[in-house]
């Protein structure tokens, strides 16, 4: 076996395994709640605190992004999905927020699972780069998200 072959494949970063933990956190602080209403609550209060959580420009987007998917689709439920906020239907994830500073990436992501109704043909997009939510991009974030639970 080449040398620089088996030392290529790293695994997960560490941003990767961080969401990992979040995600199983997550799924355990789900089982412990007692009502429907109480884990719809407890829920969307998660969210929003780990949308303060942010750096500035991350948090600024995040919170034009929960409430324009919160007024644009209000069947949509908030739930933390691997630490970022996410709008789930039936308790399946349709739309999510990745910030850029928890993943290092250039841009934050607004992303949509094959949950999402957004079928286009025989290729779409499921993830838009986001680097500032203009009114314009609200209007398309909307749009979009109206269509994926349509």
């Amino acid at each position: 076996m080449d040398t620089d072959e088996s030392s290529a494949h790293e695994g997960f970063t560490a941003e990767e395994r961080a969401a990992m933990k979040d995600h199983a956190q997550e799924l355990k602080a789900a089982r412990r709640r007692s009502s429907s209403a109480d884990k719809a609550a407890e829920a969307e209060r998660d969210v929003l605190a780990k949308i303060a959580e942010m750096q500035d420009s991350d948090r600024i987007m995040a919170e034009r992004v929960h409430a324009v998917v919160s007024a644009g689709a209000p069947t949509l439920a908030p739930k933390l999905w691997y630490g970022m906020p996410a709008y789930a239907l039936d308790g399946k994830v349709v739309c999510f927020f990745q910030s850029a500073e928890k993943f290092k990436s250039r841009y934050a992501t607004l992303g949509f699972s094959d949950q999402a109704k957004l079928d286009e043909g025989t290729m779409w997009a499921a993830g838009f780069a986001l680097t500032e939510v203009t009114p314009e991009t609200e209007a398309r974030i909307a749009a979009l998200v109206k269509r994926a639970v349509g």
